[in-house]
């Protein structure tokens, strides 16, 4: 299954809750979060955020400790375990940022399943306080895509895949994810990969509103149990397609006609 490449968003699609608001909530800061989200950017706000939480005494070991005790469906550990060791590609595209994805990954011992994690930098800085960065910094320039925020285009993420994985061979995509950042890459998937948008979000609402622009397959799953399901039934089909393409293309066997097995020497018969 190297053949399958496998990317996902992580909040509410990994995890079941957005990691961003869940350490801001359990730190008790959600009012000034909220008071401050209309005047700056998301990703911004995230990185002033963290400087308010040092600021006030919380320290990394606090962020870790709450990211630690993130909640997850059950099932989606599975899923992932059985996608990797099926030999699929894991891959995250995230609007979260390195630092809580890699804490919890790491706590949940699966960090080593995912061969690459695309998200905005996120790094401690001398004074012991977390700093989070764009993706893209569109301070310089912008990515130019209007149907991302201004930080990340996950678009412009699964073209660079897309480009790396067309130079190893053919591969085929499954992409997962919840909300109106994963619009974007849904929309440059090819016609043979597979998008699983979870339903009733964001991603799922504006797929609806004109499934053609969707040239994947598009796959809704609901929560962690369906999420598994629907994963591990796709890998199975695309290595079933795979194994039937293997037979047509290399098998050497020729079907003989009728006229041609008549041609053969006939059975002698054997005496009992």
């Amino acid at each position: 299954m190297s053949g399958t490449v496998i990317v996902f968003d992580f909040d509410k699609t990994i995890v079941d809750v957005d990691s961003d608001n869940w350490v801001i909530d359990e730190l008790g800061f959600t009012d000034l979060f909220n008071q401050l989200l209309p005047t700056m950017p998301w990703n911004s706000l995230m990185d002033r955020m963290m400087m308010e939480l040092h600021s006030n005494g919380k320290t990394i070991e606090d962020i870790e400790e709450v990211l630690r005790r993130i909640p997850l469906h059950p099932r989606v550990i599975p899923a992932l375990q059985a996608a990797h060791a099926l030999g699929c590609d894991l891959r995250i595209v995230s609007d979260a940022n390195v630092f809580f994805i890699e804490t919890i990954l790491k706590h949940l011992g699966i960090r080593e399943y995912f061969s690459e994690i695309n998200t905005n930098p996120g790094y401690v800085n001398e004074e012991g306080r977390l700093r989070i960065l764009p993706y893209h910094d569109f301070n310089k320039a912008s990515h130019g895509c209007t149907l991302c925020p201004p930080n990340m285009c996950k678009g412009l993420i699964i073209d660079r895949i897309q480009d790396s994985i067309s130079e190893e061979g053919k591969k085929r995509m499954i992409y997962l994810g919840d909300g109106s950042g994963d619009y974007c890459p849904s929309l440059r998937l090819k016609e043979r990969d597979f998008m699983m948008s979870r339903k009733n979000f964001p991603v799922w609402d504006l797929i609806c509103k004109d499934p053609l622009l969707v040239k994947a397959e598009i796959h809704g799953w609901s929560d962690g149990e369906e999420l598994e399901q629907v994963l591990l039934h796709l890998i199975n089909k695309i290595s079933m397609e795979e194994n039937a393409q293997f037979i047509s293309s290399d098998c050497k066997l020729q079907t003989l006609s009728v006229s041609a097995l008549e041609g053969l020497p006939k059975a002698l018969p054997v005496r009992p």
